[in-house]
C-alpha cells in the first residue's frame, strides 16, 4: 500500500466516524432523552462533522476505479427521524437561508429537521458504502455530497444553532445585563 492509499484510508476511516457519531447524536436528540442538552449536542455534532468534511473539500477529487455507483441496498427511510428532529427543535426549527450567497440574495425558508436528515442520508450513503469495503466509493460519495449538498446544509445549521444558542444565552433583561457588568466590575 502506498503512503496515498493509506491517507486516503485514513481519510475515508475519519469521516466514516465521523458519520456514526454525527448519525448517532441527531437520532439521540431525535429521540428527546435529554432536551437542555439538544442543542449543544448538534452544535458539536455539526462542528465535528464540517472539520471531517474540511478535509474532503481539501483532498484532491477521489476517483473511483468504477464509473457507476454499486447498489448498496434500499435507502433507510428517515421520515421518522426528521419528524422526531422537528419535534425536539420545535420552535426553533424553522429559519431563513440565503440559496447561494455568491449568485443572489434569495432567501428561502428551511428547518433544522429538514437539513439534518438530509445530512444524514449521505452520510449513510457513504457509510453503506463504507461497511461493504467501498473505501473508494465512499470517500468519492461523502466527497461529492459535501461539496455539493451537505457541507453548505451543515454549515447553516451550524450558524442557526450557534444563532439559537446566542439568543437564548445572551438575550438577558437590560436590568440583568447591568447587574452582571456591575458585578464583573468589581474588585
Amino acid at each position: 500500500m502506498t503512503s496515498t492509499d493509506a491517507d486516503v484510508r485514513d481519510i475515508a476511516q475519519a469521516v466514516a466516524e465521523e458519520s456514526r457519531t454525527f448519525l448517532t447524536t441527531i437520532t439521540e436528540v431525535g429521540a428527546g432523552g435529554a432536551p437542555e442538552a439538544a442543542l449543544p449536542l448538534l452544535l458539536l455534532a455539526v462542528s465535528d462533522l464540517l472539520a471531517a468534511g474540511a478535509r474532503l473539500g481539501a483532498t484532491t477529487d477521489v476517483v473511483p476505479a468504477e464509473r457507476f455507483e454499486p447498489d448498496v441496498g434500499p435507502d433507510p427511510d428517515l421520515e421518522p427521524l426528521r419528524g422526531a428532529l422537528a419535534n425536539a427543535l420545535e420552535g426553533v426549527d424553522e429559519y431563513s437561508e440565503v440559496v447561494d450567497p455568491l449568485l443572489a440574495a434569495d432567501v428561502e425558508a428551511v428547518t433544522l429537521s429538514g437539513n439534518l436528515v438530509a445530512i444524514a442520508g449521505a452520510l449513510a450513503q457513504g457509510l453503506r458504502h463504507y461497511e461493504t469495503g467501498g473505501v473508494l466509493e465512499a470517500l468519492w460519495w461523502w466527497q461529492f455530497s459535501y461539496l455539493s449538498d451537505w457541507g453548505e446544509r451543515a454549515s447553516s445549521v451550524l450558524r442557526t444553532l450557534q444563532s439559537i444558542l446566542a439568543h437564548l444565552r445572551l438575550d438577558v433583561a437590560d436590568d440583568v445585563a447591568a447587574e452582571a457588568e456591575y458585578d464583573a466590575l468589581q474588585p
